[in-house]
């Protein structure tokens, strides 16, 4: 499940905790990650936003249910890749049992092979997202996860379920993929989500069948 809400608010005392306590095994979190660090530092002189951050994420991380921290950069914020490589030299990145990231470039500018090999080397992951503005290209660049976005207006049909469940269970023999679609103003994400999850596990269960 991937929450929005730490993008624009603080993660209240105990309130992570609720959420963590009303799910079962199995079950994770992904994180936007604050709009202090995306888009008003532009990630720019953020240790401690980061540091704070990740700090208070580690309930969720201690329950093993923290999955993917999304930097989700704005529109009009250009590459500049010795900011982002900065950026990525943070401690918080480096410490142990550092959760998996992704970016999510908005600009085209960062479409470029020198932003792959940055985020191959710190082991990020390029987030690929559909919308109605934009689609980005597939991209793998971390070795151990990546990530998706599905936001396109109007959902998805069966056959595009069908292609992504197939999709995504081969991405999986080798890494964690994180999948997040639309899910506000409209009930047409959750029910694609839940479309998506039975086709992956019919699948699934017929390659174990064979």
């Amino acid at each position: 499940m991937e929450v929005n809400y730490t993008f624009a608010s603080v993660l209240k005392p105990g309130q992570l905790q609720g959420w963590l306590d009303q799910t079962g095994d199995g079950f994770r979190f992904s994180f936007k990650a604050p709009q202090r660090i995306t888009h008003f530092s532009r990630l720019r002189d953020c240790t401690t936003h980061l540091a704070d951050f990740f700090t208070a994420l580690k309930p969720a991380a201690a329950a093993g249910k923290l999955g993917l921290i999304l930097f989700q950069l704005p529109p009009n914020f250009k590459a500049d890749l010795p900011r982002l490589r900065s950026f990525l030299a943070a401690a918080a990145f480096r410490r142990r049992n550092a959760p998996p990231i992704a970016f999510e470039f908005r600009h085209p500018s960062w479409f470029v092979p020198e932003t792959e090999a940055l985020l191959r080397q710190r082991n990020a992951a390029f987030c690929i997202a559909q919308t109605d503005d934009l689609a980005t290209p597939e991209i793998h660049t971390a070795a151990t996860h990546t990530c998706f976005r599905l936001r396109r207006s109007g959902g998805y049909k069966p056959r595009e379920i069908a292609a992504f469940a197939e999709r995504f269970l081969t991405l999986a023999q080798d890494r964690d993929v994180f999948v997040h679609f639309r899910h506000e103003d409209e009930p047409t994400g959750a029910l694609n989500a839940s479309a998506f999850l039975r086709k992956a596990s019919k699948l699934s269960i017929a390659g174990h069948a064979r």
